[in-house]
């Protein structure tokens, strides 16, 4: 019961101030000082307690941000209420303005909890919340601020609070974008985008004159919250894995943003830095993006090349011939031939000089077989001193091949002065589109083993 009651006695008594407007319509102490910041720090205490959100940066950081903005408009009503007392209302300018950087954290923290982010997506994430919040000052900021008249300060101010804004809803709507649907992430939105409208429509009766305290329009700050700590009750997105951002997303936010330097480009001063800065930032991020992306990929075909190549003599592996070898299959019956070659004597060879000796024995002997084979032919090592070769042509033609691969062979190599010899036995198969194509091969080449010719090729 103490659960449900921290939950939802804010929405109850936030509908009951608004209400009590029709009735009070001029600011009321207890309305406005007691009650409305009563409804956040309630909020604040039911987010400690909630059972759902466990991620404890994420509550931390919610709560302290939704403490200060509290704070902050504490400080404001009272100075509204009892001016005499002269409380500077920078201090509430400073809590506010120290609980976007919290509200940042705790919002990541509650749309990924339990995700694993790499960086590109933070990146992804990182160009989108910009670009975003480029356009958005462009189109709401700037043509507001000329008609804002005040100091220096407030004019800064003028500017952090909407454009901080701006930031939050385009980070929340980025994070939601890489997380799966949840109702989690819909609320948040939903949250921080009437929180932000709140921010705008202060701003505006401000510069139209037409604020007062007490107002409808400031529950609009408390709508936000409420729905921003409702949100959290509810179970976030299930995957492990947050998935990556539409490239859609990113290339038209960059495409915004270059749009808004060719108009400064064409008409300079006419937006203002907080536009111009963020649209630079976005474009750098993806640059860096884009260079990322381009490493990615060389690394990917990298990584695809050495899945598929002998590490020791450069030639294709066992993987990639066999991949060969099943596209072999569907082609024509006729046209091609299987060549397994073992080498003869390579084991006593490697025993008696070492692997050293050896592996440099087989790199010369794949030097070779690559010189015998004709262009277009496939030769892999498919492991050991084992090789394969998919030769085309006839099989008069292929079976000439297989006699100059031994031929190859005749005479002896020179590896750190030492004179080795060594011996090749073949199997040849025609392509005929069997299943058991590189069985057969390797009972023929078995078959030039034991008869001692060298080269064997199945009888049709």
């Amino acid at each position: 019961m103490r659960g449900f009651s921290l939950r939802y006695a804010p929405v109850l008594f936030l509908v009951i101030h608004a209400a009590a407007r029709i009735w009070f319509p001029n600011p009321q102490v207890f309305l406005d000082l007691i009650l409305f910041n009563g409804i956040a720090i309630a909020l604040v205490i039911g987010l400690v307690r909630n059972r759902i959100f466990t991620d404890f940066v994420g509550m931390v950081s919610l709560s302290l941000a939704i403490a200060l903005w509290t704070l902050g408009s504490i400080i404001s009503t009272y100075s509204e209420f009892f001016p005499h007392h002269s409380i500077n209302s920078n201090y509430a300018n400073a809590c506010y303005t120290a609980m976007y950087p919290l509200a940042f954290i705790g919002l990541h923290r509650a749309t990924q909890a339990g995700k694993q982010i790499r960086s590109v997506e933070i990146l992804d994430g990182a160009i989108l919340g910009i670009g975003l919040s480029a356009v958005g000052s462009a189109f709401f900021i700037a043509p507001i601020l000329p008609h804002f008249h005040g100091n220096a300060l407030e004019t800064f101010f003028a500017i952090l609070f909407p454009f901080a804004d701006l930031v939050l809803v385009a980070l929340v709507l980025a994070l939601s974008l890489l997380s799966p649907y949840s109702l989690r992430t819909l609320l948040l939105c939903v949250g921080v985008v009437i929180f932000a409208i709140a921010d705008f429509v202060f701003l505006t009766m401000r510069i139209q004159g037409t604020y007062t305290l007490g107002g409808l329009s400031d529950d609009l700050w408390l709508l936000g919250l409420v729905i921003i700590v409702e949100s959290l009750h509810h179970r976030g997105p299930k995957r492990a894995k947050a998935d990556f951002l539409h490239p859609l997303y990113v290339v038209l936010t960059v495409m915004m943003s270059a749009t808004l330097l060719a108009v400064t480009s064409l008409r300079p001063n006419y937006l203002p830095h907080f536009v111009v800065i963020p649209a630079i930032a976005t474009l750098l991020l993806a640059f860096v993006r884009m260079t990322i992306a381009l490493k990615e990929a060389s690394t990917i075909g990298e990584e695809r090349l050495l899945a598929r190549t002998d590490d020791l003599t450069g030639l294709p592996n066992r993987r990639k011939f066999l991949a060969d070898l099943a596209a072999l299959k569907e082609e024509s019956t006729s046209g091609s031939a299987l060549l397994l070659m073992d080498l003869d004597g390579f084991k006593p060879i490697n025993d008696h000089y070492g692997h050293e000796i050896g592996d440099k024995l087989l790199r010369e002997v794949s030097k070779r077989f690559s010189r015998a084979i004709p262009q277009g032919s496939i030769l892999a090592r498919l492991g050991g001193d084992e090789f394969g070769a998919i030769i085309r042509g006839e099989q008069e033609s292929t079976f000439e091949v297989a006699l100059a691969l031994r031929a190859t062979l005749s005479y002896p190599f020179i590896i750190v002065d030492r004179e080795i010899s060594i011996d090749v036995s073949i199997g040849h198969v025609m392509n005929d589109g069997g299943a058991n194509l590189l069985r057969r091969a390797d009972l023929a080449m078995y078959q030039a083993k034991r008869n001692g010719s060298g080269v064997w090729a199945e009888q049709p």
